[in-house]
């Protein structure tokens, strides 16, 4: 099985884009704008995960989407190597790069739902949690619109408000920590691990 998974860079590429976006769903016409390579190869290499269990598949909207299965027995290992955020024997969380949040001033808590993930209950694609400088903000939501091809709804607060609104049981950020989330970051251990 390791020669399997190994045999190609499409197959490595595919790898680090569905452990590194553990959470989210790609269709395969997305997935090979994503890795660069071509339709054929990726699809041989989506088959190939498939049959061993690395990865799920799911129709909506009449798209067949891939996700990582994160109930495969080598997921954490797997994480470990190409990248995805897991959590550790120690409870420690093994992170995503933060740098391209650096840019947007103090991010405590930066979280994927909505589209990302394709559950559309949380009513937003994007949640930032901190003090955020708004012209970084405004190119930084440019720049992932034209990189994902759509437009993308985000909200932004502090910090204090996001635990004040999480101890009144704000139903906006109960709806966000109830649906499908990808945590990029959590300085504040806030959010629940699912």
């Amino acid at each position: 099985m390791v020669e399997q998974l190994f045999g190609s860079k499409t197959r490595v590429k595919l790898l680090q884009l569905f452990y590194g976006n553990p959470n989210r769903s790609f269709y395969v016409r997305e997935i090979t704008r994503k890795i660069g390579e071509q339709i054929n190869s990726v699809r041989r290499e989506l088959s190939n995960l498939l049959s061993i269990g690395i990865i799920i598949s799911d129709t909506n909207n009449n798209r067949l989407y891939y996700e990582v299965n994160q109930k495969y027995e080598f997921f954490k290992p797997l994480s470990a190597i190409f990248g995805g955020k897991i959590k550790l024997a120690d409870d420690k969380v093994s992170s995503v790069s933060k740098e391209p949040f650096k840019a947007l001033g103090r991010v405590e808590i930066a979280i994927y739902t909505g589209q990302f993930t394709r559950d559309e209950s949380s009513g937003i694609d994007f949640l930032l949690v901190g003090d955020i400088n708004p012209n970084a903000l405004q190119k930084f939501v440019t720049e992932l619109e034209q990189k994902e091809s759509k437009e993308i709804r985000y909200t932004v607060m502090d910090l204090d408000d996001f635990i004040y609104r999480r101890q009144i049981k704000d139903r906006f950020i109960d709806n966000i920590l109830k649906s499908k989330t990808q945590v990029l970051i959590d300085e504040t251990g806030l959010i629940p691990q699912k």
